[in-house]
């Protein structure tokens, strides 16, 4: 996955007057930061450089982790077509970018950020790429659940909980649930961290009658058990300006990452859904599927079986599987 041309150029329009050497110094803080989950009162992004190192270095990945989680619930809502956004520690904007990919019915949006200097760019951004009024609101998180909002029938929170404390995550969330009267998406960085902060947030909102779209096929407890995660990985290209700042030199990275869609409408025709990387063999493959009957199997599906296997072989970490386990018989790997 890259992120769109318009958007690569208009990154690189903002960077011009920064160097190489600004933007990797800042990019190797923010990292440190990111990795430790740091919570010393400041703000990742503390100022323009780091504003700048975060779309040189973390903008791509999120753009392509936030674009994979929007996609999923638009694989299962065929019909979803929102008009107005809201989200909450946008950064430069990344999730609408993302949401404006897919869902050109968009016409409205409401950006909340604390950085001022990551705003400044945003707005930059947002002039070059977005086609209609998007709307700024600057402050942090205890303001914004004291906060007035309109309601947004597609609320997003991407990469943000980890920054928080615990009872702040679960009240950001209920407020902005509170606010969407069509999908709440949460995107967070796919470690077992991550995880368990996703499965407090879909226990509470389960409690309120939110209804999950993706990824989990059911409302029952995660089959899941630590050491154990869920969590998913998509592929983006690096552009030159990214290889720079991060000092690399592979054309490519992997960003793991969990996310969850809770909608206000029920899902139907929900399927198993595979949650890690198949293993293919010569015989084969077996896939691990988290079912709509709240289980988790790794069945093996032989080539021999040549309907079983048209249907498995081009299935993918993250992708959509009809249920087949009830029509075959399959060799579990549990």
């Amino acid at each position: 996955m890259d992120i769109p041309a318009q958007l690569r150029a208009a990154v690189e329009q903002c960077l011009n007057n920064t160097t190489i050497e600004e933007l990797s110094q800042a990019s190797e803080g923010l990292s440190k930061r990111y990795r430790a989950e740091t919570r010393d009162g400041r703000m990742h992004i503390a100022d323009r450089t780091a504003a700048g190192a975060y779309l040189a270095a973390r903008l791509p990945a999120t753009y392509a982790a936030t674009h994979c989680a929007l996609s999923a619930l638009a694989q299962q809502f065929e019909d979803f077509a929102p008009a107005t956004l809201f989200d909450a520690g946008a950064g430069p904007g990344t999730a609408l970018f993302a949401a404006s990919a897919l869902f050109p019915t968009l016409t409205h949006a409401i950006l909340y950020e604390q950085s001022t200097d990551i705003i400044a760019l945003g707005r930059n951004l947002c002039r070059e790429t977005v086609p209609f009024p998007v709307i700024w609101q600057q402050g942090d998180f205890s303001s914004l659940v004291n906060s007035s909002q309109s309601q947004a029938e597609l609320v997003t929170l991407a990469y943000v909980l980890g920054e928080l404390a615990e009872n702040q995550q679960v009240r950001l969330a209920d407020f902005l649930w509170q606010i969407t009267s069509g999908a709440f998406v949460i995107i967070e960085p796919g470690t077992p961290a991550g995880w368990q902060r996703l499965l407090r947030i879909r226990n509470n909102l389960l409690l309120q009658g939110a209804f999950i779209a993706a990824p989990c096929p059911h409302s029952a407890p995660c089959p899941l058990a630590a050491p154990d995660w869920c969590h998913f990985s998509v592929r983006l290209a690096r552009s030159r300006l990214h290889r720079q700042t991060k000092q690399g030199t592979i054309g490519w990275e992997d960003e793991k990452f969990i996310y969850m869609a809770f909608t206000r409408q029920k899902p139907e025709n929900l399927t198993s859904r595979v949650i890690a990387p198949p293993r293919k063999t010569a015989a084969g493959v077996s896939l691990k599927l988290c079912n709509p009957d709240g289980t988790m199997a790794c069945p093996a599906f032989a080539k021999r079986d040549k309907q079983t296997w048209k249907s498995v072989r081009k299935a993918t970490w993250g992708s959509k599987l009809q249920s087949l386990i009830k029509n075959f018989k399959l060799q579990l790997t549990v």
